[in-house]
């Protein structure tokens, strides 16, 4: 009977820390982002530990990308640029020339690489960059939860299975 209490609770913990997926947090962080900057793009790029190469982890874009800020984010330099900073990065919005208008902030994560968070699509001032460094360190946070309960589980399962019959 005691054995069995054990399989209950494991099995409880497991399906309670399951329920949040770190894929799921960062999609619905980016939307976040994006309805808190009043815009319809937002994601988040990764910079890894030597500042050479940033990538894009996820972006949040409406249907069709009207602004086709998925094709710019790949081809002006802005992901180099990201690299290179440790500050946030504003870019004027100029649609002459193809500038969608990006801000970006960096997400103060503990455990993980430096990552950015960013909006797109209109003008952004000094009020916008506060908003969004406030923002990042919630996202930072959820993020490293989401991260700490797929850990979590992943050590439980180990437990449950290597535990004693």
């Amino acid at each position: 009977m005691p054995h069995n209490r054990v399989d209950v609770a494991m099995r409880e913990l497991i399906a309670a820390f399951s329920c949040l997926e770190a894929a799921d947090v960062t999609d619905r962080l980016a939307r976040a982002a994006a309805a808190t900057a009043g815009t319809a793009y937002a994601g988040f790029v990764r910079v890894d530990a030597l500042r050479r190469e940033a990538m894009s982890l996820h972006v949040h874009a409406p249907p069709g990308d009207p602004l086709r800020v998925r094709r710019w984010l790949a081809e002006s330099g802005v992901l180099k640029e990201l690299a290179a900073s440790a500050e946030p990065v504003l870019l004027a919005h100029d649609t002459t020339v193809g500038e969608p208008g990006f801000l970006a902030t960096p997400v103060p994560l503990v455990a993980r690489e430096h990552t950015f968070v960013w909006v797109a699509g209109r003008r952004f001032g000094e009020g916008d960059e506060h908003l969004l460094s406030r923002f990042a360190t919630a996202a930072g946070r959820a993020l490293e939860a989401a991260s700490g309960l797929e850990a979590a589980v992943r050590l439980l399962r180990g437990v449950r299975a290597f535990r004693p019959a």
